[in-house]
């Protein structure tokens, strides 16, 4: 495995173990981290997280797989994959059993509580870093604020938002 790889890996590996909330909680540290290495643009990165969200499956090993394929090819597309649910899954698996023992347990309550505001916080701080990947310009602003106050005051089907925002987007307006 090359250096870049071996790094790319080591991080993908440390980003699963804090990945409350999925994807959207470690996606601004993934963009920031292979951008500031130059393997990706952050277009690149935009691009690979709409395929990801546009397709089922589980978008954060989809992710970081085509992450990893941009940066190594197919080997790191496969190693990207398991490194990203490894680690988690097996810190899961041994803890499961000592939170489910402790499930009545005051402290486990406030850590519950606690946790929920940690990931709002990462899923804004997730949407805001691909906002600026994309480039701000006043039709996007304008459309995401509609699309806001929009799916706030009414009952209209968030779909039928996306499938507008993707039209405009496919005409070149956006």
């Amino acid at each position: 495995m090359t250096g870049a790889a071996s790094v790319l890996v080591a991080h993908q590996g440390l980003l699963s173990l804090v990945s409350f909330g999925g994807t959207p909680g470690v996606l601004p540290d993934m963009h920031n981290f292979v951008i500031s290495r130059g393997w990706m643009t952050g277009e690149d990165f935009a691009n690979c997280f709409a395929i990801v969200q546009a397709i089922p499956g589980p978008n954060m090993i989809l992710l970081m797989s085509f992450v990893g394929w941009k940066v190594g090819g197919l080997p790191m597309a496969i190693a990207s994959a398991l490194v990203t649910f490894g680690p988690s899954c097996t810190l899961a698996y041994a803890a499961f059993g000592w939170w489910d023992r402790f499930r009545d347990a005051g402290w486990q309550r406030r850590v519950r509580r606690g946790l929920a505001p940690v990931v709002i916080g990462l899923v804004t701080a997730g949407g805001f870093a691909m906002a600026l990947s994309g480039g701000i310009r006043l039709a996007s602003l304008a459309l995401t604020a509609a699309a806001g106050v929009t799916v706030l005051y009414t009952r209209l089907n968030p779909l039928l938002l996306l499938a507008i925002g993707a039209a405009l987007g496919a005409c070149g307006v956006v």
